[in-house]
Parts: C-alpha cells; sequence; structure tokens
C-alpha cells in the first residue's frame, strides 16, 4: 500500500529539553516525557481589559494573554488591514504614492463630513494622492480615506473586503472576519486581539517604510489639522504607534507599540469602557513587560533542538535546527512551567535537504503556545537501499494499524 504521511506530534530529546531547563533556570526537566517542566509561581497581571494580549515585537512570543482567541468588533482597529494592503500594493508597485483617487459620492456621505464619524473632510469628487489618504488613515483615522483607497484599488469596498479576509488567511489571522475597510459597525466584523498583534508585527517588520508615519503626531487636509489619536505617543514611554478604536458595540480598542532599550513591545487591548482606560491598561501592560521581563536564550543557531523521523532514507532519523537562534521572554526572578514539543507530520519521507522546513518548536507556558518557530534539517538524509524501504514500509504498515485501533478504543 502507498505510504500516507500521519500527523504526529513529537517531544523533543531529553538532552533538548535539559538544554532548555537550563537556559530559563527552572527548577526540573522531565525526561519521562521529553517536555520541560518547573513549579509555575508567579504574581499574574491583572487588567480591566476583557480582552489583551502583549507580544515580544523581536520574536513574537506571547508575554501575557487574556481573550485574546475571542473574535470581538475591532472597530478602527480594522484599518491596520486596509494599512497593510495598501503598503502591499505600494511595495508590489501595483499602485504609486503619487496616484491619485476620486472621492466618490458613496465616500463622501458613509465617511466624509456628512457621516459625522472621523474623517479627513475630502470634498466630493475631488481627487487625493495616495500618500495623503495612507496619513489620513493612520493618523486622523479617517474613514473617507479609507473607502477611497479601496475602491480606489478594488473598485469597491466589497471587492475590498474580499482582500482583506484572503490576506488575514494568508498572515495566519485564524479568527478575523472582515466585513468593511473603515471597522464601521457591521454583524460580519470579528477580529481577535492576538490576529491584531499578529498583524502589527507584520506591517512593523515588513514595512518600516511606511511604519513610521503611525508615530506622526498630526495632519491637515483641506486646512483642518487634526492630531493623532493614539495617546500613548505622549506618554514618554517609547511609543510609536499603532491605532485606537471605538464602536458602540465593541467599546474602546487600542493596538500599541513602544521600543525601550532598543527592545520593542506589542500591546493590544480591547472591549474598555471609556478613552482614559484605554489609555491606562495599554500603558500598564507595556511598562509591566518593559519591567517585569527579560530575553533568555533556549537554543543558539545551528544547536541540534531535536530529530524527526524519516520514512525511506538512507538514515532513520534527522537531526533538527533552527535557523537562528530561539529565545523566549520570562518573567525576572520567577519560576514558570514551560513544555517544549517539537511538531511535525510524519515520518518524513527521503530524500531531505539540509536546510529544509521540517518542523515546528512549540513552546507553551501552561496551555498557552508562547512561541512557535521553524525548524530546519541539519543534514541531508538521502534515498535509503531497497531492502531499508522495504522494512520502513512493513514498519509504518503495523504502526498505522496500531495507530487505527487505538483511535477506536
Amino acid at each position: 500500500m502507498p505510504f500516507q504521511p500521519i500527523a504526529a506530534t513529537f517531544s523533543h530529546r531529553a538532552v533538548a529539553a535539559l538544554a532548555v531547563a537550563g537556559a530559563l533556570g527552572i527548577a526540573s526537566a522531565i525526561a519521562a516525557n521529553n517536555s520541560v517542566t518547573g513549579e509555575k509561581k508567579t504574581n499574574e497581571f491583572q487588567t480591566v481589559a476583557p480582552y489583551a494580549i502583549l507580544i515580544d515585537g523581536g520574536t513574537g512570543a506571547t508575554m501575557f494573554e487574556k481573550g485574546a482567541d475571542t473574535p470581538v468588533p475591532p472597530s478602527s482597529l480594522a484599518k491596520l488591514m486596509t494599512a497593510e494592503l495598501v503598503f502591499k500594493a505600494l511595495t508590489e508597485g501595483k499602485i504609486k504614492l503619487e496616484d491619485e483617487f476620486l472621492v466618490s459620492e458613496d465616500a463622501w456621505r458613509r465617511g466624509g463630513g456628512p457621516s459625522r464619524t472621523s474623517s479627513m473632510f475630502a470634498e466630493l469628487n475631488s481627487r487625493v494622492k495616495v500618500k495623503d489618504l495612507i496619513s489620513a488613515v493612520i493618523i486622523q483615522s479617517a474613514n473617507d480615506a479609507c473607502i477611497v483607497l479601496a475602491q480606489g484599488i478594488a473598485g469597491n469596498e466589497t471587492a475590498w473586503a474580499i482582500r482583506m479576509n484572503a490576506r488575514a488567511k494568508e498572515l495566519g489571522m485564524t479568527n478575523s472576519s472582515f466585513a468593511n475597510s473603515t471597522g464601521l459597525p457591521d454583524k460580519n466584523m470579528k477580529v481577535s486581539v492576538r490576529d491584531l498583534s499578529k498583524l502589527a508585527l507584520h506591517i512593523i517588520r515588513t514595512y518600516p517604510q511606511y511604519y513610521s508615519i503611525y508615530g506622526e503626531k498630526e495632519f491637515t487636509w483641506n486646512n483642518i489639522r487634526q492630531f493623532n489619536r493614539n495617546p500613548l505617543l505622549n506618554l514618554g514611554i517609547g511609543a510609536d504607534g499603532m491605532k485606537t478604536g471605538f464602536t458602540g458595540d465593541g467599546g474602546y480598542g487600542l493596538v500599541g507599540s513602544a521600543v525601550q532599550n532598543g527592545w520593542r513591545l506589542i500591546v493590544v487591548v480591547n472591549g474598555l469602557k471609556g478613552e482614559k482606560e484605554r489609555a491606562d491598561e495599554g500603558k500598564r501592560l507595556l511598562e509591566w513587560g518593559f519591567k517585569a521581563f527579560e530575553s533568555r536564550l533556549l537554543f543558539a543557531e545551528g544547536q541540534f533542538i531535536g530529530d524527526a523521523k524519516v520514512f525511506g532514507g538512507a538514515s532513520g532519523s534527522v537531526p533538527l535546527v533552527s535557523k537562528g537562534a530561539v529565545n523566549i521572554m520570562v518573567q525576572r526572578n520567577v519560576s514558570e512551567r514551560v513544555i517544549a514539543r517539537v511538531v511535525y507530520t510524519g515520518p518524513v519521507p527521503a530524500p531531505i535537504e539540509q536546510g529544509q522546513t521540517i518542523a515546528k518548536l512549540r513552546i507553551s507556558r501552561g496551555d498557552n503556545v508562547v512561541l512557535e518557530t521553524p525548524l530546519q534539517a541539519a543534514e541531508s538524509v538521502g534515498t535509503g537501499s531497497m531492502t531499508s524501504r522495504a522494512v520502513d514500509a512493513v514498519s509504518e504498515f503495523f504502526v498505522n494499524i496500531i495507530r487505527t485501533s487505538t483511535s477506536k478504543l
């Protein structure tokens, strides 16, 4: 019968587990199940925000979360996805900063002055440059600018929403559904704070030439001067982005980012009751993160982390390494329960090339995955002899029978 890969999760060998334990200063490593554990003794941060997450801007590792995967109305935080699509189009050369788009009657009525929502107050039937529309979206949270961009690039806002959802899927935003370019109330518009943190990190990493706009304090259009709505920018905590939002059904939300001593953190809070509460909780989370955490090395670049079983190869397994160093954020002077696992679909069919992505290293605190990074083959594995491949096929056949029988118990 033909070989069929089976999804499986394998913890890495005890030597790797002990390396993690030593790096973190964790109380003990349980080699019996090849995981890293230690007694958790921590005073968990408390926030009144019903939905919150704090991540490390370097690794993407989660430092704190609360209701992070619950889809909720994003309000103007959805404009981050509109901005991402515009940045992508610019980077790919599909549009230019000097291109001009028409302010349609629809954009003017639903997002401009007549809408009584946040607006750049672009004049009906005028043409506005892409660079000015971007500044209006980011600094003024202008709904008319969002609609003009959506119509100018995609033809209409429905087509734009389809692009938003497709892009969210590409970026791994698994709890997101977009219905318009603005974040104005819509029953089909829901985004989790974890997804927003992923989006924010992606924008910061991928579009540094445009990210600086998020830190600009004001923008004037049509002789109307408006100030950036992000309260964190004026609090002296190193904040340089990103977005605020509010709707009646979603409450007050914030995506913020700050840098201290070269270290970036990203915070997302949503569902709060007022502007002050939103600013206070965003600031508290960032300040706590900078004060309470430090980076620890788990594995150096090129260090053996684990191995994966190989099917039909000259070797029965392949060693795994990370492309770069693997670090995790840990609380200072606190012992935490941490589990490190190598996860892959296997056994992996030969031949395997050195550097080929084989698996993921998944680091968890309790039930929460805080870091996931790809693992590559440390060496090539050629195709085995006819005899060895036959032995592997027979072995896999019986393993499949055992797995199937076990699943039926």
